[in-house]
């Protein structure tokens, strides 16, 4: 299980011009799930992500997660996080999860996000064609994998 966060200002999800989900200050996270994913996956990312110390202390210096700030988290889907793309110019993605796994996996992240938050998860809508608007703060952008914890 991928993740790329994006620390914000604020950030949105649109789908077919309508705005479905937007937060405030917080985190944009972006999730991708691959074939050998599970419950294990979620709880590294969901506690790692929560507890992440990227927002700025009283000195400026990144020492807050999103629980300390009260921040927001949006999750989106994105299936692309496992693109291959080491032959050739077309991505490869014989590495994400088919819906029937992804759906599920995407779903119970949101969930443990949203206890471990203790407030609501907003999300976009799995397979939907959506657009993103975000305003990155800092820019602050982390990448995180479940199956290579660096």
């Amino acid at each position: 299980m991928r993740i790329l966060i994006q620390r914000v200002s604020r950030a949105s999800v649109s789908i077919l011009g309508e705005i479905f989900s937007e937060i405030g200050a917080g985190l944009l996270v972006f999730l991708g799930v691959e074939h050998a994913d599970n419950e294990k996956d979620i709880e590294y990312l969901a506690q790692k992500l929560v507890n992440l110390r990227i927002f700025p202390d009283e000195n400026g210096v990144m020492n807050l997660s999103v629980l300390d700030v009260k921040g927001e988290v949006l999750v989106v889907s994105q299936f692309t996080l496992h693109a291959r793309t080491r032959k050739g110019n077309r991505p490869s993605y014989i590495d994400a999860a088919k819906p029937e796994t992804s759906i599920p996996l995407y779903e119970k992240f949101c969930v443990e996000v949203e206890k471990l938050l203790n407030k609501p998860v907003r999300s976009g809508e799995f397979g939907a064609d959506m657009q993103v608007e975000l305003i990155n703060d800092g820019p602050v952008t982390i990448w995180m994998d479940s199956k290579n914890p660096l």
